[in-house]
């Protein structure tokens, strides 16, 4: 059963304190609330560059550790993070098209990634 707990209950937010303690605890309430934010922006990058390995697999073919290490390469050689280079990927279902270096860099991310494979 779910227990309900009244708005009455709930223990008012933490402000910057008055008092040294309070300093602290608002302090450390500041950089939990820091910490929540970039883990919740890491779990909605997360998402998109798992689609976008998933479209890499499908695309070059190639298995998901090779997914990894193409979307990697073109971040790398482009100079854009990996997740806004999952993100122009995943656009293109939508009709948005891969930005032109980006799509320069997945072309030679290919190449050298097939001529690894190769014996």
């Amino acid at each position: 059963m779910h227990q309900v707990t009244m708005y009455s209950e709930v223990p008012p937010l933490l402000t910057a304190g008055t008092s040294t303690g309070d300093g602290a605890l608002g302090a450390e309430l500041l950089e939990l609330r820091a910490s929540n934010e970039q883990l919740s922006q890491a779990l909605v990058s997360r998402s998109v560059i798992d689609q976008a390995r998933g479209m890499a697999m499908v695309l070059a073919p190639c298995s998901g550790d090779r997914s990894w290490d193409l979307l990697v390469d073109v971040s790398q050689h482009s100079n854009v993070k990996l997740r806004d280079v999952a993100a122009a990927l995943v656009a293109t279902t939508k009709g948005q098209e891969l930005p032109e270096a980006l799509r320069r860099e997945w072309r030679r991310a290919l190449r050298r990634l097939h001529a690894r494979e190769r014996p």
